[in-house]
């Protein structure tokens, strides 16, 4: 009996060990299906799986304890084990790798991506690309072109924008520094326009109406301040994957699929998150006021790349939401507990008849884990007090058999 007891603080450290590998394991759900007509489109290959994960906050050799040794660690756990569940061929980064990146020196800097390399040392022998976010490279008063240039550098894709375009299995991906595009009087906006235009001249030279469109006059608009663009006459969700760190814009209030209330999307909050009092860092949580795209750059993308879907982050809360040009934005959640009690990450599966699946997948809640390491903690301190106790008595017990009724002791 007093052995089994003994043994029992082995045995909890090995359910608490179970528990750690099974609690890592996500779960994941389908929230959309798109299947498009694929009678006019050629099959060219199998399924492309892309698992995208944002805002993953890290801090590099500035990690506190907590970070270190808990939170950074069971995202590491959480990475091991998405891959192993979900088996990606790719990975996205929507920005945000660094929590505080545009302040950090460049050893710094080198920290925080020798961390990360840790975390991704499943996903290394996969294709991965990294979006620039604002906590890497800085608000509107502090991103400046060498501070980007050192970002993207060394990040995989990117150039001296931060932007990036490249193709997977067919499947033609463009990401762009949205950090950029909300800064009005920044010279890396116009770097940004520009890779916009070029990228959108290249999808209509492939689009079957460029013999006609070369031969039209050029037509431009001039309807949304600061931004001029040619005619597309490509469709609606024809273009590219599009990525993003900050969402678009939105007109409706209530993100589709989730009670998670979108409350300053509107115009005033575009006009104040341009103040430099709501564009600073609040910690490393959210910030007290959502950024997006402006409406006018936002209307911009859409008529000048015909995003087939767009992803985002920012938000660090998963959303579905139906533009009203019928371009679908899936925002992703962050992957951090730094960031919010229950992390997660999105899959999305490019099917070969141009048909998209996306998935949600949630992790466990920060306080969960907690409330099974206090329970373990209790049951532990708790077997070993009574353990301590039964031995107490079995002592007493010995000592009373060894003592005279006189108070003698034997032998004396």
């Amino acid at each position: 009996m007093v052995a089994w007891k003994s043994a029992l603080p082995l045995l909890f450290a090995a359910a608490l060990i179970i528990f750690e590998e099974r609690v890592s394991v996500p779960s994941c759900k389908i929230v959309s299906v798109d299947r498009n007509d694929s009678s006019k489109i050629q099959k060219n290959g199998e399924d492309l799986k892309v698992m995208m994960v944002a805002d993953l906050l890290l801090t590099g050799s500035e990690a506190g304890y907590t970070s270190l040794y808990f939170r950074d660690s069971y995202m590491a756990k959480f990475l091991r084990k998405s891959f192993e569940r979900v088996k990606p061929d790719m990975l996205v980064v929507l920005g945000d790798v660094s929590a505080k990146g545009s302040e950090l020196t460049n050893i710094k800097w080198i920290s925080v991506l020798q961390q990360f390399q840790r975390m991704l040392d499943p996903f290394l022998g996969l294709p991965l690309h990294i979006v620039l976010g604002d906590r890497d490279v800085g608000d509107c008063s502090k991103i400046n072109s060498k501070s980007v240039h050192r970002m993207a550098n060394s990040l995989p894709g990117l150039d001296s924008a931060g932007c990036g375009a490249f193709e997977v299995s067919n499947i033609s991906f463009i990401s762009l520094n949205a950090v950029a595009m909300l800064c009005s009087s920044n010279d890396l906006r116009f770097s940004v326009e520009t890779v916009i235009e070029r990228e959108s001249l290249d999808l209509r030279n492939h689009a079957k109406e460029t013999t006609d469109v070369l031969s039209e006059p050029v037509k431009w608009r001039d309807d949304f301040e600061n931004f001029h663009w040619r005619e597309n006459p490509m469709a609606s969700s024809s273009g590219p994957v599009l990525l993003l760190h900050f969402p678009l814009h939105r007109t409706s209030r209530i993100c589709e699929g989730t009670n998670f209330p979108t409350t300053n999307l509107g115009q005033s909050h575009h006009e104040s998150s341009r103040k430099p009092e709501h564009r600073g860092f609040v910690g490393a949580g959210p910030y007290e006021f959502f950024h997006t795209v402006p409406p006018n750059v936002t209307e911009y993308i859409f008529q000048a790349l015909r995003p087939r879907i767009v992803f985002s982050a920012h938000t660090h809360h998963f959303c579905e939401h139906i533009h009203q040009d019928g371009t679908r934005e899936v925002t992703v959640p962050a992957m951090t507990w730094f960031a919010r009690d229950d992390p997660g990450f999105v899959v999305v599966t490019f099917g070969p008849d141009h048909s998209m699946t996306v998935s949600q997948c949630s992790l466990a809640r920060e306080s969960h884990v907690l409330m099974a390491y206090a329970s373990v903690l209790v049951l532990l301190v708790s077997t070993i007090l009574i353990a301590s106790r039964s031995r107490m008595l079995v002592w007493a017990n010995d000592l009373r058999h060894l003592t005279l009724p006189h108070g003698g002791y034997r032998g004396s």
